[in-house]
């Protein structure tokens, strides 16, 4: 499936629709599925969805660089695993005339964050805005706790090691979704659950630095999304409930795509910080309170 969306990326630079229509029915007596049988299945019906939307998505994405780029900003890009995509994103931002560090961390690793911020040092000498973007913990192979060391542990402690860079005015953006930021008081679907959970264990964790932030002259924001149409979430529950995308859209009146909660989070980056240090975007009439 990587490879498929790599050679998109090669051909066509970016993908506006994923049509995802693959799946499969066991024929089968339901006591004599077997559990190959059944791990078949599911690897078709979820985990090929899963991997196909991941994929996408990074074919979608960087639009927050590209926004940041287009208003003057240098840009460092951090990669787990795909390099060149990260040196194609690159090339393009330089041709709007900033400069672009492009460097390799796994976010899980405090040696590889370490590495990279050392990078961002020697490069331009500080950090005025970290976004915090990266999530996951719906990937088969990983360990149980994964979902809470990518979406916690992880942003804690890039946030350490970015902090000795970012300087009086500089600014951290964390992104979270609807579903995991109001997740104490509104269940989200199931498959979702162990991810939101996370998900808001990371959001307060950091929320409890924004005093020694606010210290240093850094401010901190949570940007937090309804569902994004073309996102795992959305996908997901779609496949759940069928009918749930174009019921949500219609009870919010619009669903942002990739693009246009990538905006958002540009925007962030330099408007004013609101009181509760928290940006919604998107309706959320449906959702509790924290």
């Amino acid at each position: 499936v990587l490879h498929m969306f790599e050679a998109i990326d090669r051909e066509f630079g970016r993908l506006d629709v994923l049509v995802n229509n693959a799946g499969v029915a066991p024929t089968t007596p339901l006591e004599d599925i077997t559990p190959e049988l059944y791990r078949k299945v599911f690897d078709v019906n979820v985990g090929g969805t899963l991997w196909g939307v991941q994929a996408a998505i990074a074919t979608f994405g960087a639009d927050t660089a590209r926004y940041l780029a287009e208003g003057g900003a240098n840009v460092v890009i951090n990669f787990r695993n795909k390099a060149p995509r990260a040196e194609k994103l690159a090339a393009q931002l330089r041709e709007l005339g900033v400069e672009v560090l492009v460097v390799g961390a796994d976010l899980t690793d405090a040696a590889s964050v370490a590495a990279m911020m050392a990078a961002v040092k020697e490069t331009f000498g500080s950090l005025d805005l970290l976004v915090l973007n990266a999530s996951g913990g719906m990937e088969s192979g990983m360990g149980e706790d994964y979902a809470l060391v990518l979406n916690r542990d992880a942003q804690l402690n890039v946030l350490d090691a970015a902090l000795p860079l970012l300087p009086d005015g500089g600014r951290v953006v964390f992104v979270t979704s609807h579903q995991a930021h109001f997740i104490r008081t509104t269940p989200t679907m199931p498959e979702y659950e162990p991810v939101a959970l996370s998900k808001r264990a990371g959001e307060d964790a950091l929320r409890e630095r924004i005093p020694a932030l606010a210290e240093q002259g850094v401010g901190f924001v949570v940007v937090s999304g309804d569902m994004i149409e073309g996102t795992i979430t959305a996908t997901l529950l779609e496949r759940a409930n069928p009918g749930a995308i174009a019921g949500r859209r219609e009870s919010a009146g619009k669903l942002y795509n990739v693009s246009e909660f990538a905006a958002e989070v540009a925007l962030a980056a330099v408007e004013p910080i609101p009181q509760d240090n928290t940006r919604l975007v998107g309706d959320v009439s449906s959702f509790g309170g924290e």
